[in-house]
């Protein structure tokens, strides 16, 4: 591998997506901005409220917009222009309880945002209107939750969009894949044999290579090096899980993502033992990378990734 390092500086990047020659993150202390691979050139802006600490760990993207949310009380999620120049507030939730994990559009009208339980439900914001307006989900409406289920926002990968499919991991005391066929009308909840049970256990991360395959990862926060019951896969969208490379490979993962073009084979995961990656859909893992500071990860092509995390963004070449 080559790496570059595009950005560095005093921060946290939990969130980035690749919008055509950009790369936008959005971080802690309110700070969201790009980086354009053409030029160069780095752009960022701070959303400052009151005297609040703002902390986003979620972003996604429209043809016209960029959309940032908070995680904590009082969630906030913001609509920006694809220039940066000016942040329109669209949503905001005050409740002590309020933790926002992952955000995604389906399309430019459809987009939803999942966060931690207030009630006895995952909370899911909905729009259908391009992000103007986002409206919560009914309770009534979606599963309920086990006491001590919930999501973390580790890198903008709770939720997977593969066409009008949608996949959302949880953990904690159960770790769970919620499915919805039709764009977040309907609901299922699917058991997966990842270790749960404690506050700090479970699926951190998901990736679908199409709308059967798909691969999800975390483990044991507390207990990093832990690398059995931290990976699954599926071949029939989620309905059943496998464990596989038992007692090999990394341990807490923190983002996962199919390679590109790979057929479903290549996958590249990062979190605190590393950057690895395996050829043989999961089977069997390679450490590329030590650096435990990577939180995210995402490809521009099949051999061109970009990762984040603690004060770096960096570009992976592989060879």
């Amino acid at each position: 591998m080559q790496i570059d390092t595009l950005l560095e500086d005093k921060i946290s990047i939990r969130a980035i997506l690749v919008d055509e020659n950009k790369v936008w993150y959005s971080a802690n202390e309110g700070r969201f901005g790009f980086y354009n691979l053409d030029n160069n050139q780095k752009f960022e802006g701070k959303i400052t409220k009151d005297s609040l600490q703002i902390e986003f760990r979620s972003i996604a993207k429209t043809s016209k917009y960029i959309f940032i949310l908070s995680v904590a009380n009082p969630a906030l999620l913001y609509r920006i222009p694809k220039n940066g120049a000016a942040t329109q507030l669209v949503y905001r939730e005050n409740d002590a309880k309020a933790f926002y994990d992952s955000l995604q559009f389906w399309n430019d009208s459809e987009g939803i945002a999942i966060g931690d339980p207030i009630a006895d439900c995952l909370s899911i914001l909905i729009t259908r209107d391009g992000g103007n307006s986002w409206n919560k989900i009914s309770s009534g409406k979606l599963p309920k939750v086990f006491d001590g289920e919930a999501a973390f926002a580790a890198s903008n990968t709770n939720i997977v969009i593969k066409g009008n499919h949608t996949w959302i991991v949880t953990g904690g005391k159960k770790a769970r894949v919620f499915y919805s066929p039709d764009r977040g009308n309907k609901w299922k909840v699917y058991d997966s044999p990842i270790v749960q049970g404690k506050t700090m256990t479970g699926i951190f991360t998901a990736d679908f290579y199409d709308a059967e395959n798909g691969f999800i990862a975390g483990g044991n926060y507390e207990v990093p090096n832990q690398n059995f019951a931290n990976k699954a896969i599926t071949a029939n969208g989620g309905k059943t899980w496998k464990l596989i490379a038992e007692n090999q490979g990394f341990g807490f993962a923190s983002c996962v993502q199919y390679v590109p073009k790979s057929n479903g084979k290549q996958l590249v995961t990062v979190g605190a033992s590393g950057l690895y990656y395996s050829s043989d859909s999961g089977n069997s893992w390679k450490q590329l990378a030590t650096d435990s500071s990577l939180f995210t990860i995402r490809f521009l092509n099949s051999h061109t990734a970009i990762a984040a995390g603690l004060n770096k963004i960096i570009r992976i070449n592989f060879k």
